[in-house]
């Protein structure tokens, strides 16, 4: 299986901090955001990872983890967004890295408090479709700033992206697992109202194709680039956690 995280975007919910620099180069504690992207997907088995990413400080994730032996990768290629046209646009600058592999997609904002071992060994054993790992999320003033999970039973239904009624506690979170198909699914995407593919989107089509299966993150999980509030939750978990 091969691992792809995704560290593009223009980060404007950061803002003033992002002004300088790409957000998932910003500190989480004693390093920076990215890494741990990187070490959890290396813990998980993952040692082929695709970092794609953007904008004029593209070059620093180069000078930061060089050809990824230092942080135990195999392989580490790098692909460059021109413009912020969404996660699912992102995604498809891995598509000949990938070779129509099993992949495992992060956002390099993501931080989780358990092993994404487990999940990667799941999704190894399904014969085909797509995975997410969703997070037991209780407010519903921070659901709906997220993608929920409509769940029939222990399967999802459909996923709303930041809806003002949320119809589970339980929050999509920025990992993602795809079969061969999403190769065939992103060229046939449309630009939401905000003119990026969404990987809701993808989520969605495997879903109403019955090919989709969930699992439920144990501990913590924060998206660090959802809010300044969030960032810093997230910062004071890595701290306790790790110092």
């Amino acid at each position: 299986m091969k691992g792809v995280i995704l560290a593009g975007g223009s980060g404007t919910r950061l803002d003033p901090l992002t002004r300088i620099t790409n957000k998932h180069l910003l500190p989480l504690w004693d390093r920076p955001m990215v890494t741990y992207a990187v070490e959890a997907l290396v813990q998980a088995g993952i040692v082929e990872l695709m970092l794609v990413t953007g904008g004029t400080h593209a070059g620093e994730f180069f000078r930061l983890l060089g050809n990824g032996r230092d942080y135990g990768l195999d392989l580490l290629t790098y692909g460059y967004q021109e413009q912020a046209g969404g996660i699912a646009e992102a995604l498809g600058l891995a598509e000949h890295f990938v070779a129509r592999d099993k992949v495992c997609v992060m956002l390099a904002d993501n931080v989780f408090e358990g092993s994404l071992r487990p999940i990667v060994e799941n999704f190894e054993r399904q014969q085909q479709g797509g995975r997410v790992v969703l997070s037991h999320v209780e407010r519903d003033e921070h659901l709906r700033h997220l993608g929920v999970a409509a769940m029939n039973g222990d399967r999802v239904a459909e996923i709303l992206e930041k809806p003002e009624s949320p119809p589970s506690k339980f929050a999509v979170t920025g990992v993602y697992f795809y079969d061969e198909q999403v190769w065939d699914v992103l060229p046939t995407l449309t630009p939401s109202g905000r003119g990026e593919l969404e990987i809701t989107d993808v989520n969605n089509w495997y879903v109403g194709r019955g090919e989709m299966e969930a699992d439920v993150t144990d501990g913590f999980w924060g998206d660090a680039g959802e809010s300044i509030d969030a960032y810093y939750e997230v910062n004071d978990f890595v701290r306790r956690s790790r110092g």
